[in-house]
């Protein structure tokens, strides 16, 4: 399992700072959508460096090969796009990802079948699913493991990424599904000591609930 860091609420000099404390600890460094649409394609040239992955949440939902080509040529290893998008867009995002040697995410956000939809995903040619639990639902107690249980079952883990509200506390439980990525956001990006959260999460990424956690 792969963790991924979402810096979404911050300016290009301190996601900088923060991925250049965290590179050893960090799988993917995600450029959010918030960072995207506050600095543009910037925020991802600022980003790279040697041996770094990056994804570019870009959520494209039109317009789906000409969007991707930007993030990647931008410097995107990843791009997202969202699973309500029309097949076609779909279709255009992955031939850019196959263009460009990149991958290509797909955000189950909002989907209400996700085991259906993870699976004409799939077949469609993503690398990844994303089961996500919106921002703005987090707040409600909607939590995203029930559904990743569903696409893992239907897709395989190895093929599924889990986002939205995860922090050490969930960590366990996500790592007894074992999906590909683990999306952490918050949790890390505005912890007081961020390089010691990561540590702690990645460390229960290897626990899976139910066993003894020492």
């Amino acid at each position: 399992m792969q963790l991924q860091i979402a810096l979404d609420l911050c300016t290009i000099d301190e996601g900088r700072a923060l991925a250049d404390a965290l590179d050893d600890l960090v799988d993917i460094f995600e450029i959010g959508t918030p960072m995207i649409l506050q600095d543009g394609m910037a925020a991802i040239r600022a980003m790279t460096a040697e041996g770094r992955t990056l994804l570019a949440d870009t959520k494209i939902v039109d317009a789906g090969e000409h969007e991707a080509l930007i993030a990647f040529d931008a410097g995107a290893d990843l791009v997202t796009v969202l699973g309500v998008a029309d097949d076609a867009t779909v279709h255009g995002v992955v031939s850019a990802a196959r263009a460009r040697s990149g991958r290509v995410l797909a955000d189950l956000i909002t989907i209400h079948d996700v085991a259906r939809r993870a699976v004409e995903l799939v077949e469609l040619g993503v690398d990844l699913v994303c089961v996500h639990t919106a921002y703005d639902r987090q707040s409600s107690g909607a939590d995203p493991l029930a559904e990743l249980a569903e696409v893992v079952a239907v897709v395989g883990a190895e093929r599924c990424a889990v986002a939205g509200g995860l922090d050490a506390a969930k960590m366990p439980y996500v790592a007894a599904l074992a999906p590909a990525v683990a999306v952490v956001g918050g949790a890390v990006a505005t912890s007081a000591e961020p390089r010691g959260t990561a540590e702690e999460i990645r460390a229960l990424m290897a626990i899976p609930e139910g066993r003894n956690h020492g």
